[in-house]
């Protein structure tokens, strides 16, 4: 069983040796660094190594925090990992998906990811009710005001909660791009993706083009989908 390891710091002032070495003495037969933002998705380091992971291989960070940044986020590459018959490990935190006490442990947040998410909307709710009774207008003042740090905390929200809605319909696209791009046009690649759903489930083109760019994105697809498609012949 292959160990993968992924390392990853903050800022240029930091080093991943500490990271490194540790991933090394776990017995990791190849070690990827990378120097990314914690908020960030843009991860080409950690795209390319969810692209070549494969079956029987395990993904190993020192710490989760390393590897995602929300709880969605790590739930999301375990989900890529665990489709290609691959497993996720931490060094210090009570996750080894390969062992059944890890994929406990991963239920648990799921759950845990879930309740929180059924909180805040029930607490968003609360909270509009009370200041309309107040005659409070709602809304962020940081948004309101165009603050850039709150602009980018709503950006980030809304980039986890669309990721979480893809990965929903994840079963009635994905496997048909992957297999049918570049070489086929994408209207054709719709036509096909459509056929077996109902209408109120049918996609546009360019929502499942945006789809597409999201995956490619967080690494859940090859770039190679967006590749231009080659000419129909014709008779």
């Amino acid at each position: 069983m292959p160990l993968i390891g992924y390392a990853r710091v903050s800022t240029e002032d930091q080093t991943p040796l500490p990271q490194s070495q540790a991933l090394k003495s776990a017995g990791c037969a190849e070690i990827h660094e990378e120097q990314a933002s914690g908020g960030s998705r843009a991860r080409p380091v950690l795209a390319r190594v969810l692209e070549r992971i494969g079956k029987g291989d395990t993904l190993v960070v020192v710490r989760i925090d390393r590897l995602a940044r929300s709880l969605s986020h790590l739930l999301e590459v375990i989900e890529r990992l665990e489709a290609k018959g691959a497993f996720f490990r931490s060094l210090t935190d009570p996750i080894d998906t390969s062992s059944p006490q890890g994929k406990f442990t991963l239920q648990v947040l799921g759950a845990a990811a879930e309740f929180e998410r059924a909180l805040i909307r029930e607490r968003t709710k609360a909270g509009l009710a009370s200041a309309r009774t107040k005659g409070r207008v709602g809304g962020n003042p940081g948004l309101r005001a165009r603050d850039p740090a709150a602009l980018r905390k709503v950006r980030l929200a809304r980039q986890d909660g669309y990721m979480e809605r893809l990965n929903e319909t994840a079963q009635d696209w994905v496997p048909h791009v992957r297999r049918l791009r570049p070489d086929m046009a994408w209207e054709d690649v719709l036509r096909i993706v459509n056929g077996p759903l109902p209408r109120e489930r049918q996609w546009t083109q360019s929502r499942l083009l945006r789809a597409v760019n999201a995956y490619v994105r967080d690494g859940f697809l090859p770039e190679t989908v967006l590749g231009r498609a080659g000419r129909r012949e014709t008779d």
